[in-house]
């Protein structure tokens, strides 16, 4: 049998709300009495059940994380800075998958409703504005890296417009006026203001958008390859392509690649998110990166911060981006 708090205050000779108060650190006990208990704790080996008086509390000091997906190290960078600053001030991450499956991301988000977490924050959901509100008024919750239009929630993420806009603008600037974009069929928000940023940048300079130089399809990785082998098919080939995600540039810099093509001198290749693999892809990818550590870390000092408060932060911040130049986008061309 373990030895439980009645043990410890049966042994040490005093009362068991005596025991509690040494526990949580209560000035209300005097000097003697806390030595007593402490030196019967470390007698009995006793190991308070901490998450059970939480719970009873209703605190757990505990933060649950939903990613989309577990293969994007954007999002282990993200949950780092989170883990980073909750660790300094005694909380803890714990995260879950939801495979952007809305009936696995409702399951998960029963450790909240059911109090086992004080908070949840979702890298990506299936929930609706409408959803999120109404959870919001009840619970704990914010958005990282990807919002919600509608949604009164605390959301942490960058200026995804004025990123895709910078990631064209480099472009231009290098020289291209034949600029392709690799985007997706989806609700997010994120790869939605991307492209109207590529097109509003390439409207200010004067730039004809070319609808033959626009691919929809998924973030899946064949995607990248496919839209690529379409572009270089064209009578009038594009000379730069920007892709909504890395891993879709990737995927076009080794079509390129495989159809004899020289990615930076031959056609150039914009990315977006800078995860681990952009530095290490042969050529290096260009890309904008996002400022994951520091998101994580924000998001949970807000989150937590509207724990600890009766007046809610349901702000919209945008983080700074930075285009990165590597050598998939070459020099500039005359």
């Amino acid at each position: 049998m373990s030895v439980t708090i009645k043990d410890v205050a049966r042994e040490a000779g005093v009362s068991v709300a005596t025991v509690s108060r040494v526990l949580n650190g209560s000035a209300n006990v005097s000097e003697a009495s806390a030595k007593l208990v402490n030196d019967t704790i470390q007698r009995l080996n006793y190991s308070p059940n901490f998450l059970g008086r939480n719970l009873r509390k209703r605190e757990t000091n505990v933060i649950l994380v939903i990613m989309p997906s577990s293969e994007h190290s954007l999002y282990g960078s993200i949950i780092s800075g989170m883990q980073d600053y909750a660790n300094k001030i005694g909380y803890d991450i714990i995260s879950a998958v939801s495979n952007s499956t809305s009936f696995v991301e409702a399951r998960q988000m029963d450790m909240l409703f059911n109090k086992t977490v004080d908070g949840a924050v979702l890298l990506g959901t299936q929930f609706s504005a409408k959803e999120l509100n109404e959870m919001s008024r009840g619970y704990n919750i914010a958005l990282c890296c990807e919002g919600v239009e509608g949604a009164d929630v605390l959301t942490v993420a960058v200026n995804d417009e004025q990123a895709g806009y910078d990631a064209a603008k480099a472009l231009i600037d290098l020289g291209h006026k034949k600029i392709a974009l690799i985007s997706v069929n989806s609700d997010a928000v994120s790869s939605r203001k991307r492209e109207n940023g590529y097109i509003r940048a390439l409207k200010d300079n004067g730039i004809e958008i070319r609808q033959e130089y626009i691919w929809h399809n998924t973030y899946d990785y064949i995607n990248g390859a496919l839209a690529m082998e379409q572009f270089m098919s064209l009578p009038d080939r594009p000379t730069a392509v920007f892709a909504v995600s890395d891993l879709l540039a990737a995927a076009a810099i080794r079509k390129a690649t495989d159809m004899g093509l020289c990615v930076g001198k031959d056609v150039s290749v914009m990315g977006f998110d800078n995860i681990t693999m952009c530095e290490m892809f042969i050529p290096s990818i260009s890309t904008v990166a996002q400022p994951c550590r520091k998101m994580g870390e924000f998001v949970i000092k807000k989150l937590i911060d509207n724990i600890n408060s009766d007046i809610k932060d349901a702000h919209y911040y945008n983080l700074d981006h930075e285009v990165i130049l590597r050598a998939s986008t070459g020099r500039r061309i005359s």
